[in-house]
């Protein structure tokens, strides 16, 4: 059973402030992916709880105990990096037993160890190879086998499949997935790309300039982002952002994102739901799957030009003229046939997220 919690973690590279008051609490067993833009200060807690980087304020915990004082040693956390580190000189079996070795395991049980992770990870054939022999998938395998046949309380992954081509990541991370399926191990895991995060996660941990943003499971930080960070960080396309402007018109209700555009209509409920906002500092956000486009004029419905397609084989993103500005829609492959093409579309009420203008909160308005 391992658990790890960080309490007020601050850290310091001279005047610069790279972690801020970190605040998580990590379960045992889960799968955490810290994901942001280089330079958020992820890859820096994530080499503060291996005790790599020191820490300025605040405590490590591992299983309850303190452990921000101790050596990286000491902690019993394993840790894979970009870059393989293999020893070229050595085989496959011999680099994962290195570790084992060190502490000096017993020859048999060192083999029994050895000889069960390679059968995980499926690299069982590969053991008398050398690592110039291995694709980068295979040696990245055996990292991987070297950082676990230790058994060791967690697995700290720091960006372990960025230097893979697409193919190979796309098949590391399913065999990173099974990995943890199998073994269980409570495990963290760095990386700037959201695809990985999204697939990998039990839960995400959002960070930017040193601050985490929001802590939620691929579905949370997804549908209900907590500002507007996150909401224009997570997906892609990244979601549709504009300053609302509300016009109450009696029976209906429209939102304008452009001061030439028609507006869009929602429920009456929106004005009580808005705390205020509707007279300024509002922002309206709604990714490419909530805006509805439809080929004939429909209630509520407005008539937009297509301007840009982007046909991405199961779906098209389809830029459409609002005012002077643009929304993103996703639509069915081949739905809208040409630019310059007349569509009629609506904003999703049930899709569309407020956040604040001056804190970039959302309002928590969902209708």
């Amino acid at each position: 059973m391992t658990q790890i919690e960080l309490r007020g973690v601050q850290k310091w590279f001279g005047s610069n402030q790279v972690i801020k008051d970190m605040n998580l609490d990590i379960a045992d067993g889960e799968f955490i992916v810290m994901l942001g833009q280089s330079g958020c200060g992820k890859t820096t807690t994530l080499r503060a709880i291996a005790g790599l980087e020191t820490i300025d304020e605040g405590d490590i915990l591992i299983d309850g105990s303190a452990v921000q004082h101790l050596k990286c040693s000491d902690r019993d956390i394993a840790m894979v990096f970009q870059s393989f580190s293999l020893y070229p000189h050595m085989t496959v079996y011999q680099n994962i037993a290195f570790p084992l070795h060190a502490t000096r395991t017993s020859s048999a049980d060192a083999d029994k160890r050895v000889r069960e992770i390679a059968g995980v990870l499926r690299i069982t054939d590969l053991l008398e190879r050398r690592p110039s022999a291995l694709s980068g998938g295979d040696m990245q395998r055996v990292a991987i086998g070297r950082a676990l046949v230790r058994q060791p309380k967690a697995m700290l992954m720091d960006e372990p499949i960025g230097a893979l081509d697409t193919k190979l990541r796309e098949e590391m991370r399913a065999e990173i997935k099974r990995l943890h399926v199998r073994q269980g191990s409570t495990t963290i895991y760095v990386t700037h790309d959201q695809v990985e995060a999204m697939s990998l996660a039990d839960r995400i941990v959002i960070m930017h300039e040193g601050v985490l943003q929001q802590v939620g499971t691929p579905e949370e930080v997804y549908g209900h982002p907590e500002n507007l960070f996150v909401a224009q960080f997570v997906g892609s396309p990244v979601m549709n952002v504009a300053d609302a402007k509300v016009a109450d018109e009696g029976g209906k209700v429209r939102i304008h994102l452009d001061p030439a555009d028609p507006g869009f209509e929602f429920p009456r409920e929106l004005l009580s739901r808005l705390n205020g906002h509707a007279a300024g500092g509002l922002k309206v956000g709604v990714r490419p799957e909530g805006i509805l486009v439809s080929h004939e004029a429909k209630a509520g419905y407005v008539p937009l030009e297509a301007q840009i397609i982007e046909p991405l084989g199961s779906h098209d993103i389809v830029d459409l003229k609002v005012g002077t500005g643009m929304i993103r829609a996703r639509t069915p492959s081949g739905f809208v046939p040409k630019v310059g093409e007349k569509v009629h579309a609506r904003i999703d009420p049930a899709q569309a997220h407020f956040f604040d203008t001056g804190s970039g909160k959302s309002l928590g308005v969902r209708l």
